[in-house]
């Protein structure tokens, strides 16, 4: 493959293409060059867009396999378009185009207002490709036919003093192959799967999972037995597809019932793989025995009595080694191979061998009279006492899963019609009221409309104390109300409850593979086949050259190499780990959403933490308002709260409260109009007298021209006693100072202490002033500083991280910290958050504490340092044991490995793979006792934003 060294977004010119499904064709023969490239098609145009790290010269061999002629073009000249978008609710709708569009084009500039729906794009893509991204990113270029105005959710009615500019996860990307005229919507869905009995059939059923036009993410997991798979199609085509390649599977439509059935399932194996190696074993050892210490004959009697017992052989074979021969079978039918095949054809091999001697003995050189019976008893039994092992350890690993699904009510008592009454948790919805006593947990979110109550909200916040609620107050599934009645009406249910996306993000991330099991999985697909290959190799080299007997030779090496080879241990060993270390890091209140996050996270070197809400604790107050002499300070604070009413910030939050404490009962008639939001620094609307209003930082003020110098002293004042300051004008002149304080959390400090520790470098970024932001790092023992920065500068600081070499985390909280999210090698959020930080960030913290940051890095290394070792285990196992089966030390010793030692090699690889990643169960992230803690007395490295 020609590729260039990084990805590129280049504009294709396809004459020919009508349809998307021209487009899915073209993408296909894209990524069989570039498994890694992205495209997305105008058909009307006959445009592509092509991300891809693909030289041009190679894409005259994409052409070829697709069919179609293409054509690089140059990108047109920026262009601003004025698009009428529908769908959109609010800023955050804006914010998720605007990520998907610069996705494509990264100097794309994005605003809109969702209440006339309009979208504003000035960008160099053209028009056709601009639409079809709009449209891939779940919005719509038509008006619906009938609008519900009453359902549309307000947009806010003011910008945010801090820019809501960004914000990330809308991919962008274009593998979902859809008609033009109607692009269905993508979902994602669990299935459970059945038949799966190594890493070959994962790896089978992963192949027509990707070859399905439609499914844009599978992920296929041998420790669970399930497939999480996000397409455009029904669940019935994905089982159908599953079902034609030889395994069964079923939709897990409910987590709870999914993961009961599983237990069912599993307790069941459990005990069938126990019957069967009792009745393997049983009759194998005393045959071993019997064997070890008289040879048989094959003359009369004897020769009876052991025709008897090969026939006694066969009919364990038929019961305890069924499964191994019918999934063996179901395989070749299917034209394919697994663990089990290789089980079958060893087994089988030396029961045939053996009677073939007792009935033909003459046709048998006398000293290659052997009979294997017992191998393939003890083979059976020994492999089958394994896999019961692994089953029960492989329960183990869900306990975490399985302690979030308890917390799940199974039923709810509602009020209708004035009656309570007690119905299925499946049945309550959106507007329901529910009653919830004392002692009985929240069934689904909502708020209250009656009573007063303290929950334990533990499992959501960490907070160990009951906290009170009451009319107003939210509450939360899973949630327990530990004294008082409530009632509350139901906002939301299922999967759509806080609890319900713990569970499905836990569940998404445990069946996700990190990419260092990518090899792995590689080996895995080829590894079945190759094993047999082996085996006939060293067969026919025996036979051919070993020493005699050279028939029993063959049968043994033969049937040792088949035996001894196990695909499970290499299917198992990244998969068991990740699902524990996800559960393990969700015991502790860290949500992963993916195992790409999770083995980045063990490799950070530094860490970007945002300081409102991540340092401290979010929660600011107006400690200081200082006026302009001559000014009134009603109006001045009226002014001020028409300002900011729309805003979301923390800042903004805390300045009205502090205005409706003082003045609860003013009327706000105040109001403003061309709002403009300056990133970063604040906002500007004005008046209706047509005067220019701003409030925002003092960079804000200074680019505007505006002179400080009237409250200078205040100003000064304020900043060293490490206040924020919110600055106020009119026109040209300064009218007011607010000074805000925000408590640093309680943990920050050993939080710190603790990331040095592990060996990572802390850079706290803050559009705040340089005193404040001086002070903070100074008792935290912060390495170093920037202050006075905005969104964009935070943006740019991590890509300068990262161009020295630096693997590189942010932590944030707000809507301004998405791109930083976006651009970082792992975002971390804090679950008090904004819903677009959680939905950027690859790692969220449901506790608000950067205590969780130490923790998700600690079990993040913990958990890959569990999965190497279950790699150089798998690989080294299977690159050691082959070989001696195929009798590469029979020179040195005179030996050859017995089929049945082999089983037990074979047994013992998978259950000892189980039981290395189930120490990860008791693993514990070290304390910030014993870290290292900075002096508080150091001087943090300062460092000054460009426009502070």
């Amino acid at each position: 493959m020609m590729t260039t060294s990084l990805p590129e977004t280049r504009l294709l010119q396809a004459p020919g293409i009508h349809c998307q499904g021209c487009v899915s064709r073209i993408r296909r023969a894209l990524q069989a060059q570039d498994p890694q490239a992205e495209l997305l098609g105008a058909p009307d145009a006959e445009l592509l867009l092509m991300h891809s790290q693909l030289l041009s010269t190679a894409l005259q061999e994409v052409a070829d396999d697709c069919g179609y002629p293409l054509k690089e073009e140059a990108l047109p000249e920026r262009a601003h378009h004025d698009l009428s978008v529908y769908g959109m609710h609010c800023q955050k709708c804006v914010a998720r185009l605007r990520e998907a569009i610069q996705h494509w084009d990264d100097t794309a500039q994005v605003s809109g207002t969702p209440k006339e729906d309009t979208l504003n794009v000035d960008t160099c893509l053209p028009r056709g490709l601009l639409e079809r991204i709009i449209l891939e990113t779940d919005y719509s270029l038509e008006a619906p036919a009938e609008e519900d105005e009453a359902q549309a959710a307000p947009a806010a009615d003011t910008p945010a003093v801090a820019s809501k500019s960004s914000a990330a996860n809308a991919s962008g990307t274009a593998n979902k192959a859809a008609t033009e005229s109607q692009p269905a919507d993508s979902a994602s869905a669990e299935f459970s799967l059945s038949g799966v009995t190594c890493a070959s059939c994962v790896a089978t059923i992963q192949k027509a999972l990707d070859g399905l036009d439609g499914v844009e993410q599978a992920q296929v997991n041998f420790a669970s037995r399930t497939a999480q798979v996000t397409s455009r199609l029904a669940p019935d085509e994905i089982v159908s597809a599953i079902e034609g390649v030889g395994y069964g599977a079923s939709l897990v439509e409910d987590a709870q019932a999914g993961e009961q059935q599983q237990q069912e399932d599993a307790d069941q194996e459990y005990r069938s793989r126990v019957r069967d190696s009792v009745l393997s074993l049983g009759i194998g050892i005393p045959l071993m025995i019997s064997m070890f210490f008289h040879h048989p004959g094959f003359d009369g009697l004897e020769r009876g009595v052991w025709l008897a017992i090969g026939v006694a052989v066969l009919g364990v074979l038929a019961t305890a080694g069924h499964s191994f021969f019918t999934s063996a079978w179901k395989a070749f039918t299917h034209h394919q191979a697994n663990m089990d095949t290789l089980v079958a054809l060893g087994t089988g091999a030396a029961w045939i061998y053996s009677m073939g001697v007792l009935l033909f003995p003459d046709s048998v050189p006398p000293a290659a009279r052997g009979l294997y019976f017992e191998a393939s008893t003890m083979i059976i039994g020994l492999i089958s006492l394994g896999q019961a092992l692994e089953v029960r350890a492989r329960g183990r690993t869900q306990q975490a899963l399985r302690a979030l699904l308890d917390l799940q009510t199974r039923t709810a008592r509602v009020i209708r019609d004035g009656e309570e009454r007690e119905i299925d948790i499946n049945e309550v919805r959106s507007g329901d009221q529910v009653r919830i006593r004392p002692g009985e947990r929240i069934p689904v979110d909502g708020r209250v409309i009656e009573g007063q109550s303290h929950i334990d909200e533990s499992m959501l916040s960490g907070e160990p104390l009951p906290v009170s609620r009451g009319i107003g107050d939210e509450v939360a599934a899973g949630t327990l109300n530990t004294r008082g009645s409530l009632v509350f009406e139901v906002e939301r249910v299922g999967s759509e409850t806080r609890l319900g996306r713990i569970i499905s993000q836990v569940r998404q991330a445990q069946n996700s593979r990190p990419p260092i099991g990518r090899l792995a999985d590689t080996i895995s697909g080829v590894f079945v086949p190759s094993v047999m290959i082996i085996a006939i190799v060293a067969a026919l080299v025996w036979f051919n050259f070993g020493p005699a007997p050279t028939g029993v030779h063959m049968l043994v090496v033969a049937t040792a190499v088949l035996v001894i080879a196990c695909p499970c241990a290499l299917g198992l060993a990244t998969p068991i780990s990740t699902m524990i270390g996800v559960g393990k890091a969700a015991e502790h209140g860290v949500l992963v959403r993916s195992g790409e996050a999770l083995q980045t996270a063990s490799r950070l070197t530094a860490l970007v933490v945002d300081k409102t809400g991540t340092l401290t604790r979010g929660k600011p107050e107006v400690t200081e308002v200082s006026l302009l002499e001559g000014e009134d300070e009603e109006a001045v604070l009226d002014a001020a709260y028409a300002l900011e009413r729309g805003s979301e910030h923390p800042l903004a939050a805390a300045l009205l409260a502090h205005i409706e404490a003082r003045r609860p009962d003013a009327s706000r008639s105040k109001a403003f109009h061309d709002y403009q939001t300056i990133s970063g620094r604040g906002i500007q609307a004005q008046d209706d007298t047509g005067r220019t209003w701003r409030m925002g930082n003092a960079a804000m003020l200074e680019e505007a021209g505006i002179s400080l110098a009237p409250l200078s002293e205040q100003i000064t004042s304020l900043e060293d006693n490490a206040r924020t300051l919110i600055l106020m004008a009119r026109d040209d002149q300064l009218l007011a100072v607010f000074g805000l304080a925000d408590p640093l959390r309680d943990d920050s400090r050993d939080a710190i202490a603790r990331l040095h520790a592990i060996g990572l470098k802390v850079i706290m970024l803050t559009g705040d002033n340089p005193h404040t932001a001086a002070a903070v790092a100074r008792e935290t023992g912060i390495d170093d500083y920037r202050a006075g920065v905005s969104p964009d500068d935070k943006h740019d600081e991590i890509a300068r991280l990262q161009q020295e070499g630096h693997v590189v985390g942010m932590v944030g909280d707000g809507i301004n910290d998405a791109p930083a999210l976006a651009l970082a090698d792992v975002g971390f959020a804090m679950g008090e958050g904004t819903d677009v930080a959680i939905e950027t960030a690859g790692i969220t913290l449901m506790q608000p504490s950067l205590g969780g940051v130490a923790d998700a890095i600690a079990i993040s290394q913990a958990t890959l340092r569990n999965i190497k070792q279950n790699l150089v285990g798998a690989f080294g196992y299977n690159l050691i044991g082959i070989p001696i089966a195929a009798g590469i030390l029979y020179p040195f010793t005179g030996m050859l490995l017995s089929p049945v030692i082999a089983g037990l090699a074979m047994s013992l690889s998978s259950v000892t793979v189980v039981t290395n990643a189930n120490r990860l169960r008791r693993y514990t992230p070290p304390s910030a006792a014993g870290s290292a803690t900075s002096n508080p007395e150091n001087t943090a490295t300062t460092s000054q934003g460009a426009s502070a």
